[in-house]
């Protein structure tokens, strides 16, 4: 959600805000945030000065570092947590980006405001836009991106615990995590219900409805069928409530790509993780960080503090998704694995996807040719 093409694509550090002078902490009979926060400190004796530094969870906590360290020592107990960003390069918008972000380019609909395609009360009065736009972005028009792959890759080397998604293209699904592994914290297309009677359908029954610019409409009460995706003022799946707190507890690495940290409750995972977990960010912009240094850095796990004085923990790789899952790949000794399981991938998506092509004509040719035989004629000769 937070790509954009503004940022350099190499692992990066970030210098720490420098701390302003005395003299400009007064400048014009005023204090800055950083200055009040360091007279406090003073005052009150609180603060970096009068605490023991905390122990760093790993000694290098830069993107080389924490791979020499997982090369060396592992981590075995990996949840993964994800926005719109790991999907940018499969061709999805996501939704906030200045100019290519889904909400600025919704003007065709006509909406009161962007948000309302995903309102459940503006859904229930005008559904049509939401599909309009459900059938530009329905799932199996894209693949799988590297950063979907090498979560499907610490998967199968047994080391993922969750992976924790906002998406709701299923691309996760598509690239091979299995379902009880993956949280779809604001659902997906994968399953639909009547918002009347509650009456399940599957997938492609759905896509059958949208490609033929049908209103899904159940067929038992007759009122619209929604896919099973979270709007604005509906509850989180049971699943992601239920598997939180045992989750979190076990994690010694969380993977965060491809997010803003802005839409709560998801960006609150971040959160959780007990004080030795390790919380790498890979990301093109700087998120989840506090907007100043104050003395309360190191004591407060609202924010990531990755490149800050007190940081015992974070690290950040400021780039795209999938350059950055490709270094840490390369570092791991894991590249060559990677680009196999993409390539062995791939080439099975294209299989499946000629199959389903190719079987409405089969079963559209079996159904004209006639099913009676015809029997054989006498000999006259």
């Amino acid at each position: 959600m937070s790509d954009n093409n503004q940022n350099e694509t190499a692992a990066v550090e970030i210098a720490p805000k420098e701390e302003d002078s005395a003299e400009s902490d007064n400048s014009e009979g005023c204090l800055t945030v950083d200055g009040i926060s360091r007279l406090l400190a003073s005052t009150l004796n609180v603060g970096p000065s009068s605490t023991k530094q905390k122990e760093k969870v790993i000694a290098d906590l830069t993107f080389k570092g924490l791979a020499d360290h997982w090369h060396e020592n592992g981590f075995k107990k990996i949840i993964t947590m994800v926005g719109a960003g790991i999907s940018t390069s499969a061709g999805i918008p996501d939704f906030r980006s200045p100019g290519s972000g889904l909400y600025d380019n919704l003007a065709k609909y006509k909406l009161p405001y962007p948000t309302a395609i995903f309102e459940l009360g503006y859904f229930k009065k005008k559904p049509a836009p939401f599909f309009a736009l459900a059938k530009e972005l329905y799932p199996g028009s894209f693949e799988p991106t590297t950063a979907h792959y090498f979560i499907r890759l610490l998967h199968e080397k047994g080391l993922l615990l969750r992976h924790y998604t906002q998406n709701i293209d299923t691309l996760d699904r598509l690239a091979g995590i299995p379902d009880e592994k993956l949280i779809e914290a604001h659902g997906s297309f994968h399953t639909n219900h009547c918002i009347g009677c509650k009456k399940e359908y599957d997938m492609a029954w759905m896509k059958k409805e949208i490609f033929s610019d049908r209103l899904p409409t159940c067929t038992s009460c007759e009122k619209i069928v929604k896919p099973d995706i979270v709007f604005f003022g509906e509850n989180l799946p049971e699943k992601f409530h239920n598997s939180l707190d045992g989750d979190f507890k076990e994690c010694d690495l969380l993977i965060i790509m491809g997010t803003t940290l802005e839409v709560h409750p998801f960006a609150s995972l971040a959160q959780l993780p007990g004080p030795r977990c390790v919380r790498l960010l890979i990301n093109r912009d700087a998120v989840g960080r506090p907007k100043y240094t104050t003395w309360m850095d190191g004591h407060n796990d609202d924010f990531l503090l990755y490149n800050r004085p007190n940081n015992t923990r974070d690290v950040a790789f400021l780039g795209d998704c999938d350059e950055g899952v490709l270094e840490l790949a390369k570092n791991l000794g894991w590249e060559d694995e990677l680009q196999e399981l993409i390539s062995t991938e791939r080439k099975l998506l294209t299989e499946q996807e000629l199959v389903a092509k190719q079987k409405p004509h089969a079963e559209e040719a079996a159904s004209t040719s006639s099913p009676e035989k015809t029997a054989p004629q006498e000999r006259t000769d």
